[in-house]
């Protein structure tokens, strides 16, 4: 990478010491989700980075100033140094989390990773039944793995969130999801709608909610926000499509978060591939912290210089950053144009008539994703 002054967009206030890194260990997965976030076209095993690169990165983190690291996939239970990449984070100071499916979780892999220094469990659930949740998942016995996992964890001691991801064909169980991760003893649940990038994307018609369930879910969270303050912080994210005005995607687009993908290419977001005439910079190629000061994408969308009207001279470009270019540009064909799902976008109304019909009209059909690369033994 050429050395170069810092672009004009790089102000104080462009950006900052990233907080925390989400380390995408493989893409492998044994689970078939009909939302993944995963890219389309997925980094194969060979091309991931080594025990040795991820050690040698952890120290690049911990340096540059990052606090906290992620690890995910695909299923990062998948690989088998994943203890050893948990110690190595741990012995440099970084809090870890392990966002997982847990289907392939054992007691004694549980036990190992806290010996390790695993500070946090985040397992995703797709549904409160085993009916519902193995059918989204693809996956047999999925359900009754994942409540054995998270008694697992609590027992180990180790700090427990559950991942809901919602959409049409599992909304209805949104009470009892709460309530399932009182009995689990989660100390948080996030309830994510489905954000249509990758492979979501191909399923928005069998997942996308009508109106009417968006206002119920709404009601469900905020009853129990209430009833259950100060036992289970719950954080709530709607789909883009029926919102009024944009979210600040990952805290503004490389400004405070970072992805590290599989094969060591450093994102703003898990998405950022979907962005044609982008090239990210990967840990083989360059020190993180010049990739992070000055990555020619990642400062592409930095701060709000960028921005284009009525974006920049919004009271609240500050505030949003300009809500999510991975959905800009799904949508409107430029990543620099206005997130479609601010009010203020030519096609937010466009976009919301589409999200309304394909919940009346789209079906219960799923097109599952099925990797041929197999999954290894735990």
């Amino acid at each position: 990478m050429e050395d170069r002054a810092l672009p004009d967009t790089e102000t104080p206030t462009a950006y900052s010491i990233p907080m925390a890194v989400l380390a995408e260990l493989t893409h492998r997965c044994p689970l078939q989700c009909p939302y993944c976030s995963n890219p389309v076209e997925m980094e194969q095993a060979s091309r991931e980075l080594s025990t040795a690169e991820w050690q040698r990165v952890m120290g690049e983190l911990a340096a540059l100033g990052v606090l906290q690291i992620h690890f995910s996939g695909g299923e990062p239970l998948v690989r088998k140094d994943l203890v050893d990449l948990v110690a190595h984070a741990d012995g440099v100071g970084l809090y870890t989390n392990l966002i997982t499916s847990a289907v392939m979780l054992t007691e004694a892999r549980v036990a190992a990773l806290a010996e390790a220094g695993l500070a946090h469990v985040q397992i995703s659930v797709q549904g409160a039944t085993a009916a519902v949740a193995d059918r989204v998942g693809g996956f047999r016995d999925g359900h009754a793995k994942k409540v054995q996992a998270a008694e697992w964890v609590r027992a180990a001691g180790l700090a427990l969130t559950l991942n809901a991801v919602m959409h049409r064909q599992n909304l209805h169980q949104l009470p009892e999801i709460v309530d399932m991760a009182v009995a689990m003893g989660a100390q948080r649940l996030e309830v994510a709608h489905v954000q249509y990038y990758g492979w979501a994307l191909k399923n928005r018609a069998a997942l996308m909610p009508s109106v009417a369930q968006l206002d119920e879910a709404t009601r469900v969270v905020e009853q129990a926000q209430a009833r259950l303050s100060g036992v289970l912080a719950i954080d709530y994210v709607i789909p883009d499509y029926y919102a009024v005005r944009p979210k600040t995607c990952m805290g503004g687009w490389g400004r405070q978060f970072f992805n590290i993908s599989p094969s060591g290419k450093v994102l703003p977001c898990h998405a950022a591939e979907t962005i044609t005439g982008l090239r990210f910079d990967s840990v083989r190629e360059a020190p993180l912290a010049e990739i992070w000061h000055r990555s020619e994408a990642l400062n592409r969308y930095r701060g709000t210089a960028w921005m284009k009207e009525p974006c920049r001279s919004c009271a609240h470009a500050e505030e949003d950053f300009g809500g999510c270019r991975c959905q800009a540009f799904a949508l409107a064909g430029d990543a620099a144009a206005t997130d479609p799902a601010c009010a203020l976008s030519p096609l937010h109304a466009q976009v919301f008539a589409l999200a309304d019909t394909e919940a009346a009209t789209g079906g219960d059909r799923f097109l599952y994703r099925n990797f041929s690369g197999g999954v290894p033994e735990a």
